[in-house]
């Protein structure tokens, strides 16, 4: 996310900030509003406060040198976010944000139910109307497909959600009893000539497809051809397989929660 020098300056405070997906959980440490480091792990299906601690304790060092003094987190599995609200709170001498209702993102909601947003798509929509103006089209891939669209007048005006492609794949191979676990790579041609090779085009092309015809739908109902930004597991590959222009863009939800975090710790 872009800053000016005086923004620098209002968020001189280190941040930790926290996206607890489905599939990985990434950290990132902010100092003087730029990241410094970043850390990955599976997102386990449970953990204690201790565990959760320890994790936290043993990342930072490999970030970045920074003590971060606030945190702000974005959680879309129910189960975890207390633990790591409380985490955070324990290690963290400053305040733990939480992203959610009754914290601001500084974007316009046109969804029924704003509160139905996971917080990722709100960072992910933050962070992409800062760095790449309006409309523009986040692809957010991970254990879902998320398309999180924000129009010319940069309100969020919603978005889809489908299955991710590694989701895709485990499902085919467990609903069919003689169909392999595959890698997740493009085949050499469309039609396959064995097993394996169909269903990664199948599995991978036909997820290309589906995002290619699906932003071909969003620009029609918007009126206009929005930017492009992907980001999560796979994005780079992902992003070469494409017909349409994208950004790669790993960082985003991070950023995302720097800027939520920003606008909420000023008041």
């Amino acid at each position: 996310m872009t800053v000016s020098q005086g923004e620098k300056d209002r968020g001189e405070k280190s941040l930790l900030a926290v996206d607890v997906g489905n599939t990985t959980t990434r950290l990132g440490v902010f100092s003087g509003g730029e990241l410094a480091g970043t850390w990955e792990l599976t997102t386990p299906e449970r953990l204690t406060v201790d565990e959760t601690r320890l994790a936290v304790t043993q990342a930072l060092p490999l970030m970045c040198d920074a003590s971060p003094e606030d945190a702000v987190l974005a959680c879309v599995v129910p189960s975890l976010a207390d633990v790591w609200r409380r985490a955070l709170m324990a290690s963290c001498p400053g305040r733990t944000y939480v992203v959610g209702p009754g914290l601001k993102s500084g974007v316009r909601m046109r969804y029924d139910d704003p509160s139905e947003v996971g917080a990722d798509r709100v960072a992910d929509v933050v962070a992409a109307r800062a760095d790449y103006g309006a409309p523009v089209v986040v692809v957010d891939l991970g254990t879902t497909t998320n398309f999180e669209v924000v129009d010319a007048d940069g309100a969020f005006a919603g978005g889809i959600i489908a299955p991710g492609v590694a989701l895709g794949a485990r499902s085919l191979a467990a609903a069919a009893a003689r169909l392999p676990m595959i890698e997740l790579r493009a085949p050499a041609s469309v039609i396959g000539r064995n097993t394996r090779a169909a269903m990664q085009s199948g599995v991978v092309l036909g997820e290309v497809a589906r995002v290619d015809g699906l932003l071909d739908a969003i620009a029609g109902e918007l009126g206009v051809s929005p930017k492009v930004v992907i980001t999560g597991d796979g994005a780079e590959a992902m992003s070469g397989l494409l017909r349409h222009e994208t950004t790669v863009d790993a960082t985003l939800t991070l950023r995302g929660l720097w800027g939520i975090w920003r606008l909420n710790a000023r008041g």
